[in-house]
């Protein structure tokens, strides 16, 4: 038993004039309450309670440490309740880490429902294409599209997500469209500059994974740009599928090599490893899980 329920103990003496009312009102036993208060007598020195076979008083020093005692008890209590109702209920701020492209598009607007449904509950989004630290950010949990190391973080597997080739028709009516991976080195190809290994696109060939090194006149370091260079048929472009959904519909880009596509990327909510996450947490992941469908993109 810890130095609160000391204190507990000897505030309900105190306001119930007897060691067998204060053990009633706790839910503790007679020589629980007894063992605290001794153990807390013990601890400042002093004694803070007169007893006596039918009655208990608070001595002078037990008198003002009451005084003392009794608000800063009822303010941790309170803050028990608190806490405790947050785990129950979701509430309090929510920080969120997404990558930069994926969180406006596709997780901004399951917050919005959620914020609806948890009023309590206010969200800060961190947009980031780094591996954030999530306890050096602060962040609540954390949405990553990568195969994962064993990072010490509690996750939830969301779905996986295409990586695909693209082109524009302007291109493909000028230079054609490529049969197989292999001739990918006769095609003008937009590198992303940035990339561990740029260049270097990753193919699935009978069942085996096969890395085809590609290159072009135009390159950058940022996918919106290789998105407007594809648009504008200055090559061909690799990237996940999700990021160029909206070319797709308009009829900007087509895709080619689909039966060459490489195994998808998982997508995982991550958070701290802790048995017992605020409800706000719990909440969210549920809520992802149940309303983040990626497995087609």
């Amino acid at each position: 038993m810890g130095r609160i329920e000391y204190l507990e103990a000897f505030v309900a003496v105190a306001e119930f004039g007897s060691l067998t009312e204060a053990a009633r009102q706790l839910g503790r036993s007679l020589q629980a309450v007894s063992r605290s208060l001794a153990t807390l007598e013990a601890d400042v020195g002093i004694e803070l309670i007169h007893r006596t076979t039918r009655h208990s008083s608070l001595s002078e020093a037990g008198h003002a440490f009451f005084l003392r005692v009794k608000p800063a008890l009822a303010e941790i209590q309170e803050a028990r309740r608190e806490v405790s109702d947050r785990r129950i209920e979701p509430a309090g701020i929510l920080r969120i880490g997404a990558p930069v492209l994926f969180g406006p598009d596709f997780l901004v607007p399951i917050i919005a429902t959620f914020m609806q449904d948890y009023p309590q509950v206010e969200v800060e989004l961190h947009l980031s294409d780094s591996f954030t630290d999530l306890a050096a950010e602060g962040l609540d949990l954390v949405i990553r599209i990568a195969d994962l190391p064993d990072s010490g973080l509690q996750g939830k597997r969301l779905g996986a997500l295409r990586r695909v080739i693209f082109g524009a028709p302007s291109y493909f009516a000028r230079h054609g469209r490529p049969e197989r991976p292999e001739d990918l080195r006769r095609h003008s190809c937009i590198v992303r500059t940035v990339d561990t290994r740029p260049g270097q696109w990753t193919f699935k060939v009978d069942g085996k994974v096969r890395s085809i090194k590609v290159r072009g006149r135009f390159r950058s370091n940022t996918m919106t740009a290789i998105y407007s260079a594809v648009k504008a048929g200055l090559g061909l472009g690799y990237s996940p599928l999700w990021q160029i959904g909206h070319l797709l519909e308009k009829g900007e880009v087509r895709l080619v090599l689909e039966e060459f596509e490489p195994t998808p990327v998982p997508i995982h909510v991550l958070w701290q490893e802790n048995r017992l996450p605020p409800a706000k947490t719990r909440a969210l992941v549920d809520y992802l899980a149940t309303r983040l469908r990626l497995d087609d993109f």
